[in-house]
């Protein structure tokens, strides 16, 4: 039998690292497959291995798996990585899905406000209040799998948001809030980018950052899941439906007249709509 544990793979970064068994099958197992089709479906990458495969190939070979083998929905929870990296080219679907997470923790929020600042005005991606708390919330969007969110990112983040606050304490609808500037990224950040953030006392947020808080477990733990995540659905029709500005598989479960008004058959509606209702957890 081969040995995979010295096998070599290339990170998105291009960087080389070992094969680790162990997090594909947490990837997998986070999908909802039970421990059978985690088992078959680690089998089938291990069947198509080469040294020096990307985590890219790998992702693929488990998603279509998941896909073409089993439960739709589960190679959609398996893509979210990927199907957040769809939200763009933009950024705006990104924000406003943002605001639908803090939306869910209880904040009211208004997307692209234009605030003033003690010496400039600045377009704040999400404005979210909550009884005792004002966020300003930076969306920092990548679509790029190995673009590292680096220091200068919170650096120019706490700049503008200091100007900002000035101006913001001293409104009278602010009065004994707690003022904090937020950055939230899809992708990862930096040693020093994180040391800054919390050290400035900015709210961060990555794909794998906080532990317990990252944006995937905020993602999992909502089922607050993207329609980008839908197997169902071609490319085209998410792009429509972007373009309209549903951002949510919760959203198409509630509205499915979206589905009809881009031209989709009832026969494929019924089946987008089975598939957003498992990830909605409706």
């Amino acid at each position: 039998m081969t040995s995979f544990k010295n096998k070599l793979i290339t990170k998105a970064s291009g960087q080389r690292t070992f094969f680790d068994e162990g997090k594909l099958r947490f990837s997998l197992k986070k999908s909802g497959a039970d421990a059978r089709t985690v088992d078959l479906a680690v089998e089938h990458v291990k069947s198509r291995f080469y040294e020096g495969i990307s985590t890219g190939e790998i992702y693929h070979l488990a998603y279509t798996f998941l896909r073409d083998k089993v439960q739709d929905y589960h190679a959609a929870k398996y893509k979210l990585k990927n199907a957040i990296m769809e939200l763009g080219p933009s950024g705006f679907p990104f924000e406003k899905f943002v605001a639908a997470l803090l939306n869910h923790q209880g904040f009211e929020t208004l997307v692209s406000v234009i605030l003033q600042g003690k010496c400039v005005s600045h377009e704040i991606d999400v404005v979210a209040r909550h009884t005792n708390q004002l966020a300003l919330v930076e969306c920092k969007y990548h679509n790029n799998r190995g673009t590292l969110t680096d220091v200068k990112v919170p650096l120019y983040i706490n700049s503008r948001f200091e100007d900002v606050r000035a101006v913001q304490a001293s409104l009278p609808e602010n009065e004994g809030k707690e003022l904090r500037g937020w950055l939230v990224t899809n992708t990862h950040f930096s040693e020093d980018a994180i040391t800054y953030g919390n050290c400035a006392g900015l709210q961060l947020v990555g794909w794998d950052y906080p532990t317990g808080g990252s944006l995937k477990e905020q993602i999992d733990t909502s089922g607050l899941y993207p329609i980008t995540c839908l197997t169902t659905l071609t490319k085209s029709e998410k792009i429509e439906l972007l373009d309209k500005n549903i951002v949510l598989c919760k959203e198409l479960s509630a509205t499915p007249v979206h589905l009809s008004g881009i031209g989709i058959i009832k026969s494929r509606i019924r089946k987008i709509l089975t598939e957003a209702t498992h990830l909605s957890g409706k």
